[in-house]
């Protein structure tokens, strides 16, 4: 790759990826080297937003630094968090979770059963907004037992349950004081949480300013003070990389997609920074729509021709240079209950064309489309303008495909109307990602029969109403043996129809300076744990 593009690549990344580093000199008005290194700068290219927790508009890595769930989902599984244990009833209808009794919320307000209650009916008041998290559908009724004792009650028993109440938002914990005329769902007057950082100043699309809590209940952080700095995309941020003014880049799930590993590894090498490197967090795919049965893409074996003529090799390595690498299934193995034995589709263009010549789309002598009943193989992709990768691979999909016969328009548009598209069934195909590592597979899963989401993906194939069944069931079952047997049939059926055809598997990248230790990652492509980190 040619090293003006890759320039012109890693500026790009720069501009939507999250930068950080550490304060100089002039922002701090001190030269004490002891400030420097207890400070983080980080420049967003947008500014952090509406922090409420229970809603959607802020942002993730800024909440995770200020709010708090009762569990937390980490590779070893759910662990306590603001609950220092809990227990399920037989008929895993009764969550009890007995909280931690040294915790106040950053206005001083204690955190107790109480403030539990409160938040989590908050919550729900807001159910339909909610909706795609199931246990908003099934979270009946939450009672106070004692002061640090509060229990949930369910409709009926819901495996996520822990690990939808570990995700960054909605259900976390804000101040009550917070609250206005005892809710939640129409804004809050602050932003008090329990976590290790308090948001002490922000000036909207300028900055926002985190301290650390020094009454934290559970360490105390050596980052003192973290700053999310709104700046202009492109140069201004590459030259403050060159001065040593920003040193730290995280990129989260809407950066990493982009990043090029060639920019990366010559910082690396020229420099004295390190390149971490999480596991996969999430695939990128292209979503069919099975349910357009007057389109083409209404045909499994239109479907499965796409999979097979996609070349995820090149796609990986020189559209990613090796950031992402290939996808063969919806999930990565490392997704709990993804593991499983499906059929496998490499590259193979003659067998795509093989696909097409049996399900009766022939190709003309003199044309280069196929054809069928008088109707042309011919389908429309819809891809995120405000992502060159997504464009890239666009265009090269529609190259391949052209190979076999088939002629594909692409169209970039906001992620907002491609996310439109999707909940009222406006396509054939479009890019999007599965939820990611601690999200999935419920929630991804759920979201197959949700009309927000993929209902119009998954509506159209033979077994849709068996696919629906068994997703309700494994939702439900309290028995290991038949839930892993359950997921297993749901992504097989899922599979076999190639209605997710997945590109990448896409991680969360890290370069920082080579004393930075600490650094790890959270079971979520959304948040870092920023407290965790120190300088050696």
């Amino acid at each position: 790759m040619r090293k003006g593009f890759v320039t012109f690549l890693f500026l790009f990344v720069l501009s939507l990826g999250l930068l950080m580093a550490c304060t100089t000199v002039e922002e701090t008005g001190t030269d004490s080297s002891e400030d420097e290194k207890s400070e983080i700068v980080y420049a967003a290219a947008n500014d952090i937003n509406d922090m409420n927790p229970h809603l959607y508009t802020g942002s993730m890595p800024a909440q995770g630094m200020i709010f708090e769930s009762l569990v937390e989902n980490t590779a070893e599984g759910i662990q306590p968090l603001l609950a220092e244990s809990w227990k399920i009833s037989d008929d895993g209808k009764v969550y009890t979770f007995y909280l931690r009794e040294d915790v106040t919320f950053h206005d001083g307000e204690p955190f107790n059963a109480d403030a539990v209650k409160q938040n989590i009916e908050a919550v729900q008041s807001n159910a339909e907004r909610h909706s795609w998290i199931r246990l908003s559908t099934k979270l009946e009724e939450v009672n106070v037992v004692d002061e640090y004792t509060v229990e949930f009650i369910l409709t009926e028993p819901y495996y996520p349950t822990l690990h939808e109440l570990s995700m960054t938002r909605p259900y976390v914990f804000i101040s009550p004081k917070d609250f206005i005329d005892g809710e939640t769902k129409e804004g809050v007057n602050g932003y008090h949480g329990t976590g290790p950082y308090m948001l002490k100043e922000h000036k909207v699309d300028e900055y926002a300013t985190f301290e650390a809590n020094e009454q934290y209940w559970d360490w105390e952080p050596s980052i003192k003070k973290i700053t999310s700095k709104v700046l202009p995309a492109g140069e201004t941020t590459f030259l403050a990389l060159q001065k040593g003014e920003i040193n730290f880049v995280f990129t989260d799930d809407r950066g990493t997609d982009s990043l090029n590993v060639e920019a990366m590894n010559q910082l690396v090498e020229s420099s004295e920074f390190q390149l971490v490197r999480s596991e996969a967090m999430n695939t990128k795919m292209i979503v069919a729509n099975s349910s357009k049965h007057e389109s083409p893409i209404g045909e499994t074996a239109v479907r499965e021709a796409i999979w097979y003529a996609i070349d995820r090799q090149t796609i990986s390595n020189t559209i990613f240079d090796g950031t992402e690498t290939e996808a063969h299934t919806l999930f990565s193995p490392n997704i709990q209950y993804a593991n499983v034995e499906l059929k496998e589709r490499g590259f193979d263009l003659e067998k795509a064309k093989e696909r097409l010549d049996e399900a009766g789309w022939t190709l003309e002598e003199g044309s280069h489309v196929r054809a069928k009943d008088g109707k042309s193989l011919a389908l429309t992709l819809y891809y995120d303008s405000n992502s060159s990768s997504q464009k890239t691979q666009a265009e090269f999909i529609q190259s391949s495909l052209a190979e076999i016969g088939m002629e594909v328009e692409i169209y970039g548009e906001e992620s907002t109307s491609i996310s439109n598209r999707r909940a009222t069934g406006e396509y054939e195909l479009l890019f999007n990602q599965t939820w990611g590592l601690a999200y999935d597979p419920q929630s991804t899963i759920s979201a197959f029969m949700t009309e927000s989401s993929y209902l119009h993906t998954t509506s159209g194939i033979a077994q849709a109403e068996e696919l629906y069944d068994k997703i309700d069931e494994v939702m439900v079952s309290t028995d290991e043996d038949k839930r892993k047997a359950l997921y297993e049939d749901i992504l097989t059926i899922v599979h076999n129809e190639a209605v997710f055809i997945p590109l990448t598997n896409g991680s969360l990248t890290i370069i920082a300076p080579k004393d930075v230790k600490g650094i790890q990652f959270k079971q979520t492509q959304f948040e870092l744990p920023f407290e965790r980190m120190y300088f050696e």
